[in-house]
């Protein structure tokens, strides 16, 4: 009599399972859907425009600012400029950012700006500074790309990297990238951008209230030359800014920033 019963109990079993299976099948389903993985490079056009002085695609094998070609890395120069210190002053047709360190001396950055129609100029100040900053892309680029996510939590796959200045009341804002072979390019909808660690060390330097002066593309570009021996290293690397992790769960995307503009 035992063996009629663990059939029966077998059976119960196996069709409870069956029951089951399309449940599971389902929640895997959802779990791969809701597990974000990082989209193929093919996922979304690239809309980059470069236009000037740009860098070549060999200068960026691996990523970091020591891929960087030499006039895009961030060091200590001469600068013969009227601004004050602690002012930062853009040079759109060359794709650095200046820090005014005074006594005719800056800090220089290679940058990313806007795009053909997209660059713009003037002054305005940071009125936020933000780390790990959310990103929230405004409706005139959704419209552009209706395929972007409304909102993106902070963290390594955001395209607004791991710092960002915000100016004045505009949508534009001094930011990180996560795809350094912007740098040194026409890309972007009127953002500056720079590598994550140089904009880490930028963010340390400055405070809200920071006077930002953006020039014309098409002005006549800013002469600088880089300084030689101790005073170099010594402005350029005080304070040695490390970029840090984001806490486990905030990544909830990982959206190149060559794929929006």
């Amino acid at each position: 009599m035992p063996e009629p019963r663990l059939r029966i109990s077998s059976l119960l079993l196996i069709a409870g399972a069956l029951a089951c299976a399309p449940s599971l099948l389902v929640s895997r389903a959802d779990a791969q859907v809701l597990n974000y993985a990082p989209p193929s490079s093919s996922a979304f056009p690239s809309d980059d425009v470069s236009a000037g002085v740009v860098a070549a695609p060999d200068d960026f094998a691996e990523a970091g600012p020591s891929a960087l070609p030499e006039r895009l890395r961030r060091t200590t120069v001469d600068l013969n400029t009227r601004e004050a210190p602690g002012t930062i002053v853009i040079d759109t047709g060359n794709t650095v950012l200046y820090y005014v360190l005074g006594q005719g001396r800056a800090i220089r950055y290679g940058v990313g700006v806007g795009r053909e129609g997209f660059t713009w100029s003037g002054v305005q100040t940071i009125s936020n500074k933000a780390e790990w900053p959310d990103w929230h892309p405004p409706a005139q680029m959704i419209a552009r790309q209706p395929y972007l996510p409304r909102f993106m939590a902070g963290g390594p796959g955001n395209p607004l990297g791991a710092r960002a200045m915000y100016l004045g009341a505009s949508e534009y804002r001094i930011h990180g990238t996560n795809d350094p072979t912007t740098i040194g390019k026409f890309v972007s909808s009127g953002c500056i951008r720079l590598t994550n660690e140089d904009v880490t060390d930028l963010f340390n330097r400055v405070s809200v209230g920071t006077k930002v002066v953006v020039m014309p593309k098409n002005a006549i570009h800013l002469v600088s030359r880089p300084l030689a021996g101790r005073n170099a290293a010594s402005f350029a690397s005080q304070p040695r800014a490390e970029v840090t992790t984001l806490r486990t769960g905030r990544q909830a995307l990982n959206l190149s920033t060559a794929t929006i503009y």
